[in-house]
């Protein structure tokens, strides 16, 4: 299993906005949800993405998003607004959940689960050397990036891992980890 864990620091945590942008930065969010879990015509059944959101008016809030269990719904940025609107609003969808845990209870869970964890960083061990277990957790900061404190926790649990010496939108890393592990086999 591959999950993907975005810390998005200024992320709203209801449902209460006028856009994802204007919401704390969750259309970061909506793009890494399209990334980690739609490829042509089907989801990725072996990925859950989680957010957890540090923003305005009671942070934590945690979102995970299972590629296996995903339904009725669309990659467009307008439908995705209004999954997270509902989500956030105490709704539901299928496929969508949301609790309050917080990066470091979630990172602490996984890695108990027997997850290997990696955090994103252009300073880190370079992927092409990297030993991937079963199940991975990989760590992204979003435009903020994580604290120093956060950074220590998760390093706690993981190591650093490099995707180049280039740094790269969230989104991105999240694309390019896909394709390496599918390359893998």
């Amino acid at each position: 299993m591959q999950e993907f864990l975005l810390y998005s620091r200024m992320g709203r945590t209801d449902g209460n906005f006028g856009s994802l942008e204007g919401a704390g930065r969750l259309d970061v969010v909506y793009q890494c949800i399209l990334t980690s879990i739609f490829k042509s015509q089907a989801h990725r059944q072996d990925v859950v993405f989680h957010a957890v959101l540090g923003g305005p008016p009671k942070p934590p809030v945690h979102i995970a998003v299972s590629g296996g269990g995903l339904r009725d719904a669309r990659v467009d940025e307008r439908s995705w607004e209004g999954i997270l609107r509902k989500v956030l609003g105490g709704g539901e969808h299928p496929g969508v959940s949301m609790d309050g845990k917080s990066l470091q209870a979630l990172v602490r869970e996984r890695h108990g689960s027997g997850y290997k964890v990696f955090m994103l960083n252009d300073r880190g061990e370079p992927f092409a050397d990297a030993v991937l277990g079963k199940d991975n957790l990989f760590v992204l900061g979003d435009q903020v990036g994580l604290s120093r404190n956060d950074e220590g926790f998760v390093l706690r649990y993981g190591r650093k891992l490099s995707l180049g010496r280039e740094k790269y939108l969230a989104a991105t890393c999240i694309d390019v980890i896909n394709y390496l592990v599918d390359t893998r086999g």
